[in-house]
């Protein structure tokens, strides 16, 4: 299944939503489209999973690689998780003590679309 990702931008912060399965063969786009922002200068990251239908290893080292780019820029990354299984295997593998996580975009991001 091919991977579709989205940007959208959310006042300093801007989140990375893909759709589809994360995986050896899709990775690299999810890794290029966060290199590229970061490279860019837009250090706070959001990454929307809840559009994952699928996640191996390949896309938690995305993650993980990703985080850690950020926060040597001294930038923020969070996930948006309310994916029961995805985050069954955040808690199997204990990135659960490594990511932060939110249920939704607007509080991963603290922006309150009611303001708009």
């Amino acid at each position: 299944m091919a991977l579709e990702i989205e940007t959208l931008a959310f006042g300093d912060h801007y989140v990375v939503v893909p759709r589809g399965e994360l995986d050896l063969s899709t990775q690299g786009r999810l890794r290029a489209a966060l290199t590229n922002l970061l490279v860019d200068g837009h250090v706070h990251l959001v990454v929307d999973l809840n559009e994952v239908s699928f996640m191996d290893s390949t896309g938690l080292g995305t993650l993980i690689a990703a985080r850690r780019q950020a926060h040597t820029l001294q930038g923020s990354f969070v996930l948006v998780c309310a994916n029961e299984p995805l985050n069954r295997l955040f808690d199997a593998t204990h990135l659960t003590k490594v990511f932060s996580f939110h249920e939704t975009r607007e509080a991963a991001t603290g922006h309150d679309p009611r303001r708009d």
